[in-house]
């Protein structure tokens, strides 16, 4: 059992039958009445988020995740399909199970799949993942590293802001966690 106290960002935690991961979790100790928390939750099964008030100092159970390296492989409709990296058995996650992630996957990156009674509820990405920007607006001579940022969509069709430098083809480094751009990297071709 987990006390709502203890709750932070990456904790899993099993509530009304099911798997909650906290988001964000806030003490709050009003001048009139008792302290309260006040968690974002994201159900792993459906990939909702809500948002709860619950009594401070209240034990909720944990809920244990196991998880296993996997590889993904491909994208069929709104499946991603992934290979075990030890026995090379493949499984299918949905989109609503995936939520977020999907941004991020690139074929062939190594995500860690959790599993909840054997059954796969999500991943856990890397912190950050190295994508090719597909298209932006061409950055002009004189724009720098403290000027301002454009957007530019990577090659997994998500949209980031970039500073005005970045061209088409760069390397950029995201951030998984916030979805932010935090460098060009250089290739190594």
């Amino acid at each position: 059992m987990i006390s709502t106290n203890d709750f932070r960002p990456g904790l899993t935690v099993e509530m009304d039958g099911e798997i909650l991961q906290v988001l964000e979790s806030q003490h709050v100790k009003p001048g009139k009445g008792p302290a309260f928390v006040r968690a974002r939750l994201k159900n792993l099964m459906t990939g909702t988020i809500t948002q709860q008030t619950l009594r401070s100092g209240e034990k909720v159970p944990a809920a244990h995740l196991e998880k296993r390296r996997m590889q993904y492989l491909y994208r069929d409709g709104d499946m991603f399909y992934f290979m075990d990296t030890e026995t090379f058995e493949q499984t299918a996650l949905s989109e609503e199970q995936l939520g977020e992630a999907v941004k991020w996957l690139r074929e062939n990156t190594e995500v860690r799949v959790l599993t909840f009674k054997d059954e796969m509820v999500g991943v856990d990405l890397p912190t950050s993942v190295v994508l090719e920007v597909t298209d932006t607006v061409p950055g002009l001579k004189g724009d720098t590293v403290t000027g301002g940022t454009k957007e530019a969509t990577v090659e997994t069709g998500a949209t980031v802001s970039v500073p005005l430098f970045i061209n088409e083809g760069d390397k950029v480094r995201i951030d998984t966690r916030t979805g932010e751009y935090t460098e060009r990297v250089e290739s190594r071709d």
